[in-house]
């Protein structure tokens, strides 16, 4: 009963990852109606959404790394709580909001307001390494909610990623507001790291279960 309440909170998530995934791309319009002049204005139509472009990328990148991330934590789980429940809600929320600070990238990236589109961005990725964290700490302080054979190493260091992970989107967060394209290089770096972060390389066989009446 446990496995499959841990299996429909994932399918749930899952289902919430793919919308916002896909919310990213109403975000780049079509050119306007004065564009089918010409296929040269349309070319010059197409290419002023480089902005738009981008900020797509990158921003499906995250949500992409982001799911691998929720996915391979989801693993370790054996149940859930109510705790756990609304700090996923919380997660779920900040990601499904993630397309809108994507738009406003795109929008304002190549204007003088860049400083505040990409703190605006990268303050955004600061709330979710909030939901991470807190994820982490309803379930695997004490060892709530994980399985027996996941190891306290293991605990310990997807812990100590999630910190590092959450004060260096606040480092982007506040370089931003001086240096927009330095805070927003910081911050896509760093999906190198969550890329790498292994959840499967550190663990231990619980051993044979004893037999009744021993």
């Amino acid at each position: 009963m446990a496995e499959k309440e841990t299996s429909r909170v994932e399918a749930f998530s899952d289902g919430v990852f793919a919308i916002a995934i896909t919310l990213l791309i109403l975000e780049i319009k079509v050119p306007g109606f004065d564009s089918f002049r010409s296929n040269a204005l349309l070319r010059q139509s197409l290419y002023r959404l480089w902005p738009s472009y981008l900020a797509f990328i990158l921003s499906f990148t995250a949500i992409l790394i982001m799911w691998i991330n929720h996915h391979g934590f989801f693993k370790y789980l054996r149940t859930i709580n109510s705790a756990f429940l609304f700090s996923n809600g919380f997660l779920l929320m900040m990601v499904t909001f993630f397309p809108f600070p994507t738009a406003v990238l795109a929008k304002y990236i190549n204007t003088p307001a860049a400083n505040s589109a990409s703190a605006f961005y990268c303050g955004t990725m600061v709330l979710i390494g909030v939901g991470y964290n807190l994820i982490w700490y309803t379930s695997a302080k004490n060892r709530r909610l994980v399985k027996d054979e996941v190891t306290d190493g293991l605990i310990i260091k997807i812990r100590n990623a999630y910190w590092f992970g959450f004060f260096f989107y606040m480092a982007c967060f506040i370089i931003s507001f001086y240096y927009a394209i330095g805070g927003l290089v910081m911050c896509v770096s760093l999906w190198i790291f969550w890329t790498l972060l292994d959840y499967s390389r550190i663990r231990k066989n619980p051993g044979p279960k004893k037999a009744k009446g021993n």
